[in-house]
């Protein structure tokens, strides 16, 4: 097993000379081998978004790094797209802003659809399409447009193909 985000962040790092990388997890789990990571890397943002309680059972918001550059935003069973666009508003969007990464890099789980058998979150496409764009909106404010999207999950093969395909759809627009 390999954390690919994080492997992609440090070669931002030390082969291409960023200064700034931030990492966005979306996912029904928490990323908690990317966190372990990237726990005492001050020059990554680990940003997360997750349904607590589940199953690694980390992403606490008081996770926050060695150097505070982990930001875990914990999302309650059941809650939908509205409460997910709400709480990056607030916490997200201003921790990535603030930060000005040279570089985003996102790990794009699609196990929080509605339809999704293994949680409780209830996103749909135009959810995960309102989060990427605004995620390259940030990109091309501070990084020159550079975004990397790795797969990370959804075990619904019908939504994962609806969602996969609207988040690159988004990438792309």
């Amino acid at each position: 097993m390999f954390g690919t985000v994080a492997i992609a962040a440090m070669r931002a790092l030390e082969v291409h000379g960023l200064t700034r990388v931030a990492v966005v997890d979306f996912d029904v789990h928490h990323g908690n081998g990317t966190q372990d990571l990237l726990w005492d890397e001050a020059r990554v943002l680990f940003v997360t978004s997750q349904q607590m309680p589940l199953w690694p059972g980390t992403g606490e918001p008081s996770e926050r790094g060695a150097h505070g550059q982990i930001v875990n935003l914990a999302l309650p069973p059941g809650s939908d797209g509205g409460v997910m666009r709400a709480a990056y508003e607030r916490g997200i969007f201003p921790a990535l802003d603030a930060w000005g990464p040279e570089l985003i890099l996102i790990s794009a789980g699609f196990d929080a659809h509605a339809e999704d058998p293994l949680a409780n979150l209830n996103w749909r496409e135009e959810d995960y399409v309102w989060l990427t764009r605004r995620l390259c909106d940030l990109a091309d404010k501070h990084a020159k447009g550079r975004v990397v999207s790795c797969l990370e999950g959804g075990y619904d093969l019908g939504a994962l193909e609806r969602c996969v395909a609207a988040h690159v759809a988004a990438l792309m627009a």
